[in-house]
């Protein structure tokens, strides 16, 4: 055994450190700015159970994967042995999902976690979609945008990153009264900021808007339909979302954790 464990184990020569390293060319780092907000926010917290917190919402996210992972097994089924089960359906679907009444519900104690453990990777991820959006859209400069499930803000610090100057409204839909709290606070040194507006549901948003605001250039839905276990509802929201949508609607859905 030890012989055989010797022949698969890579030697690691300056060769092989040197083509690792290049791996990581490319690679975002979070900006320094991020960073700082972030510490500051978890030291005004003062949480003297910060590892056992985010061991709990990874816990969270890990039954959030489980389920995500039957219901695509599940649909896969469905759609096998009935292809238009859906397609009939959706014509009937109204405007009655409420977002925050189902998926995960974020306590404040839940929020900080959040914030000191997954907030930097979700804006990692956030910084490298709408990287690619700008890329494969070099003129387009979104000025209205919608945030759909924003939580803490990661993906609105992205969009700073990606769009500096083009910014002039953001409209968020954060149902967590705790994560609207935490991304206020995140941002409050920050200078010349677009009008933030925040809401609790979709609903919500197309009830204080008129219908001439509701079209955005672009819609954010970031990891969030993850949290929402029923596939009609993930449907309806995006068809939802869809319509609120002038150019460009992102979403994009984890199975698994960071």
């Amino acid at each position: 055994m030890a012989a055989a464990v010797k022949e698969t184990v890579q030697r690691f020569t300056a060769e092989t450190l040197k083509a690792a390293s290049k791996q990581s060319t490319g690679c975002y780092v979070v900006p320094l700015r991020l960073r700082r907000a972030i510490k500051k926010y978890i030291r005004d917290q003062e949480d003297q159970h910060m590892k056992r917190k985010v061991l709990r919402l990874s816990e969270s996210f890990n039954s959030i994967k489980d389920v995500n992972l039957q219901l695509a097994a599940s649909t896969a089924r469905e759609l096998i042995e009935d292809p238009l089960k859906y397609v009939g359906c959706s014509k009937r679907w109204k405007i009655k999902s409420s977002y925050g009444d189902i998926g995960l519900k974020y306590r404040d104690d839940q929020t900080i976690a959040y914030v000191a453990s997954r907030m930097p990777a979700v804006f990692s991820a956030c910084h490298r979609v709408l990287t690619e959006v700008k890329r494969r859209l070099p003129g387009f400069s979104p000025t209205r945008v919608l945030d759909f499930g924003a939580g803490t803000g990661s993906a609105f610090w992205a969009l700073r990153e990606v769009w500096p100057n083009s910014l002039e409204r953001v409209n968020i839909v954060e149902p967590s009264q705790s994560m609207q709290r935490a991304g206020l606070s995140l941002i409050k040194d920050l200078k010349n900021l677009p009008l933030i507006q925040s809401y609790g549901s979709i609903q919500s948003l197309s009830q204080n808007i008129s219908k001439s605001e509701r079209k955005h250039d672009l819609v954010i839905a970031s990891y969030v339909l993850g949290e929402i276990p029923s596939l009609k509802d993930r449907i309806t929201i995006v068809r939802q979302l869809w319509g609120l949508t002038e150019d460009v609607l992102v979403n994009f859905i984890h199975f698994n954790n960071f």
